[in-house]
């Protein structure tokens, strides 16, 4: 089941925490050895600095032994928000922005090759479009040109809230290959299944799953309350630790659970999972072989499902250093 998961590499771009260079390289590195051959990167994680990080890892491995998924729909800009040069990075204070013009795709894809070492990308995702509207008008056509031109093979999107994603789905005319709902195809969060998924199976499109921790509840619901990168709620931290006490009586790691249950569903083709380190990359390739009961399944559904428990007053919670909004 390795082959259905992919390495999301946002932390070797410094997502929240800094990544030394040999850092970011053994983790790709271990990724390859555990047969990991799906990569996922985007311009905006930081700033160019996963995809130059990805590139070098990956130089020197079979270019067709690899699929290499980036986004675009945002521009990289430096400190002083001009846009930084073709397969440059933001630096320190650079950040990203909105553009989902057809130039502001092929000048975005341009800087993504050049600092992803390749002539192609196997899937390119339109990221968080803020305005669907203009994402059908600029972006998505000029993503469908670079489809028949063959510089991408595959197109889709990847977004955090579902019903802009299936709105695109629904008006894209079939264009789309594939969707990434992003922490809404979870143990806690279900909000693809409303929406979302029957639009992408009424139309054949593909689904890969992604943000399964939620950014932390259903990693470890005690040490990283977190969802969405702020403090979950109490009903959030009270499933996930009456998940977490399930999976603990039937022998599995809550994080074991977490990253198989999209797989379950219908249309999932394959699950991202981010990691910084080649332990974290083992974490969850060990998740693939792990035996996970049927009945733990059904006990973990009715947990969704369920009411909250009541409880005392919890104590206030602090964010982490770059987990704030």
């Amino acid at each position: 089941m390795t082959g259905a998961f992919g390495l999301g590499c946002a932390p070797i771009g410094n997502l929240f925490t800094p990544v030394a260079e040999s850092d970011a390289e053994a983790t790709v590195h271990r990724a390859l050895a555990r047969g990991l051959r799906f990569f996922d990167t985007a311009p905006h994680y930081g700033e160019g600095v996963s995809e130059l990080r990805l590139g070098a890892a990956l130089a020197g491995v079979d270019r067709d032994s690899v699929v290499i998924a980036t986004k675009v729909g945002r521009t990289i800009v430096d400190a002083d928000g001009a846009p930084v040069p073709a397969g440059g990075t933001g630096g320190p204070d650079g950040r990203t922005v909105g553009d989902l013009s057809r130039d502001g795709v092929l000048r975005s894809l341009e800087g993504s090759l050049a600092r992803l070492r390749t002539d192609r990308v196997d899937l390119l995702y339109l990221h968080d479009p803020a305005d669907v509207g203009a994402a059908l008008d600029g972006a998505l056509p000029a993503m469908l040109e670079l489809r028949d031109q063959g510089v991408v093979r595959a197109v889709g999107v990847g977004m955090g809230r579902t019903a802009p994603v299936a709105r695109l789905v629904r008006e894209s005319a079939g264009a789309l290959d594939v969707v990434m709902p992003a922490g809404r195809l979870t143990l806690l969060d279900r909000t693809a299944l409303d929406d979302l998924l029957p639009a992408a199976r009424e139309r054949g499109v593909g689904v890969i799953g992604a943000g399964v921790y939620n950014s932390g509840v259903l990693a470890d619901p005690v040490a990283a309350p977190f969802f969405d990168y702020h403090p979950a709620s109490p009903d959030q931290v009270d499933r996930a630790v009456r998940m977490a006490a399930a999976c603990a009586a039937a022998g599995v790691a809550l994080p074991t659970a977490a990253v198989r249950y999209p797989l379950r569903v219908d249309g999932v083709e394959a699950v991202v999972v981010g990691a910084r380190t080649p332990a974290e990359v083992d974490a969850f390739a060990d998740a693939a072989a792990a035996v996970v009961p049927e009945s733990l399944w059904a006990g973990l559904d009715a947990i969704a499902r369920s009411s909250p428990t009541p409880a005392a007053p919890a104590a206030e919670q602090v964010v982490p250093p770059g987990l704030g909004p």
